[in-house]
């Protein structure tokens, strides 16, 4: 016979899973503020920007695009031996454009990682 399962210490598990899944989040979005220099904006106007990135992005394809090629950029400047400047982030939007429409538009899996692996 099969020992039965312990739902609670199983269902116990999973949420201290979760809670230091989003502890790591946090952690790693503060890094991300700091490695960006906007530490330096107060809190007002850091929050008043993101507020009005997150209401862009819903209305401005272009915009959240160019914002995603960016950051790729950012988090990729380690790993490539030419600095990032305005003509390599153009040059970068324009081959995202290229791959977008090859691709018919793209796909859900080419853009940013999103979920629990933050």
């Amino acid at each position: 016979m099969k020992k039965p399962r312990d739902i609670d210490a199983q269902l116990k598990a999973l949420s201290d899973k979760t809670r230091a899944l989003k502890a790591k989040q946090r952690t790693q979005l503060g890094e991300l503020v700091a490695s960006t220099d906007a530490d330096s904006l107060d809190p007002e106007t850091l929050a008043g920007a993101l507020l009005d990135a997150v209401e862009r992005a819903k209305t401005d394809g272009q915009a959240k695009e160019a914002w995603r090629a960016k950051g790729a950029a950012f988090f990729h400047r380690g790993k490539r031996s030419r600095p990032v400047t305005a003509q390599n982030l153009a040059a970068a939007l324009e081959n995202a454009g290229d791959a977008g429409a090859q691709n018919g538009g793209g796909d859900a899996a080419g853009g940013s990682s999103g979920g629990a692996d933050r």
